[in-house]
């Protein structure tokens, strides 16, 4: 019987520390996030990623037409009798 005591125990103690690592690490029960705050969370950060890519390809589209038609501006020739472009 003795070595029963001992054993239950040592495996209330282990059970206690492992308790206590979860709640150090994790925080306290009432605390943590459910899978609903999750997904909100996942949803939003997929939303701003989609909002963040349109704003550089918005970006790269106009910078890219500006650079365009600024080469258009500079490749048009001025002559005596009018414009002429090569």
């Amino acid at each position: 019987m003795p070595d029963q005591r001992d054993t239950v125990l040592i495996e209330q103690a282990k059970i206690q520390r492992m308790r206590l690592g979860s709640a150090l690490v994790y925080g306290h029960i009432g605390e943590r996030r459910t899978v609903n705050d999750h997904g909100k969370r996942l949803m939003g950060s997929i939303v701003v990623a989609a909002i963040a890519c349109a704003a550089c390809v918005g970006v790269s589209f106009v910078s890219q037409l500006l650079t365009e038609r600024a080469e258009q501006a500079n490749s048009t020739v001025q002559t005596p009798t009018g414009a002429v472009t090569p």
